[in-house]
């Protein structure tokens, strides 16, 4: 019986030692996996945005479909051969799960991730190519497919660069890759924590800060000349309130129709061209 006592007591003992913090802390860090984030950013599919990347060095590997054929297969196939990145033929259903069941069209880059760039970075190599810098800043913006979108238009239409908030936005993600066709390769994105203290950085650098809101100046009246920072607000909330007193003027699009706004990656095309007819005259 005294035998039977220790027993137990010694089980209750290690029971105890288990439910102690550290003990399931330790358990919790070593099961914990990657986010879904940090695993889909080392991803590029679709044909456009993997000829793009590997061209700008960043690819690691390129999976192929294994029963793909074709002329874009070949130029593919040559195209990794010369920048020396390996090739690997597998089934679809490792497509599918590389990439989230995505559009894929049989083709997924390994890739290094994207490198954002500070702010003081993208002002100073802006300015040592253009002194009338164009610039978006994206207001929390949260469908890769807009931003995909944008930086598409962005590519179209000369803008300079992009900033966006680290914090509850979407970043550069393999669907927004694949949305902008491998225009993220072309146009730099600065990656920051506080839009405001970026605008007032901006404004020291003598941009012109421009917002968008229902209640403004038509956008057909905009002065785009000059150093300037366009903003698009979130998808839903619009621009914030914290950003309103921030802007030099408000812009906004005229409608006729019974819809309330516009998609923010529509708006964006709609101005950024705009800037681009303003200083591109016929």
């Amino acid at each position: 019986m005294k035998k039977m006592r220790n027993d137990k007591k010694r089980a209750f003992k290690d029971s105890k030692q288990k439910r102690k913090p550290g003990f399931k802390k330790e358990a919790v860090k070593k099961d914990r996996k990657p986010t879904e984030e940090a695993v889909e950013d080392n991803f590029v599919f679709g044909n456009h945005a993997t000829i793009e990347a590997i061209q700008q060095g960043r690819g690691n590997k390129l999976f192929l479909q294994e029963d793909s054929k074709g002329e874009k297969v070949e130029q593919l196939k040559i195209l990794a051969k010369e920048h020396a990145v390996p090739v690997k033929w597998v089934p679809k259903q490792k497509l599918d799960t590389l990439t989230d069941h995505g559009v894929h069209q049989g083709i997924v880059l390994a890739s290094t991730a994207y490198e954002y760039l500070t702010l003081d970075d993208l002002i100073t190599k802006t300015k040592e190519k253009t002194e009338t810098p164009f610039f978006l800043i994206l207001d929390s913006l949260e469908d890769p497919h807009n931003f995909g979108s944008i930086l598409r238009t962005a590519d179209a239409t000369g803008v300079d660069g992009i900033i966006i908030p680290k914090h509850r936005a979407v970043g550069i993600t393999p669907v927004v890759t694949k949305a902008s066709t491998g225009a993220v390769e072309y146009i730099p994105v600065a990656r920051v924590t506080n839009l405001a203290q970026s605008i007032a950085t901006l404004k020291e650098h003598d941009f012109w800060i421009f917002g968008t809101d229902m209640k403004g100046t038509d956008y057909r009246q905009w002065n785009t000349q000059g150093a300037i920072a366009l903003i698009i607000g979130n998808e839903g909330r619009g621009m914030s309130q914290g950003l309103h007193k921030e802007v030099d003027e408000l812009l906004t699009i005229p409608m006729t129709g019974h819809v309330q706004s516009l998609n923010a990656g529509v708006a964006a095309g709609l101005l950024m061209y705009e800037v681009y007819r303003g200083r591109n005259p016929l």
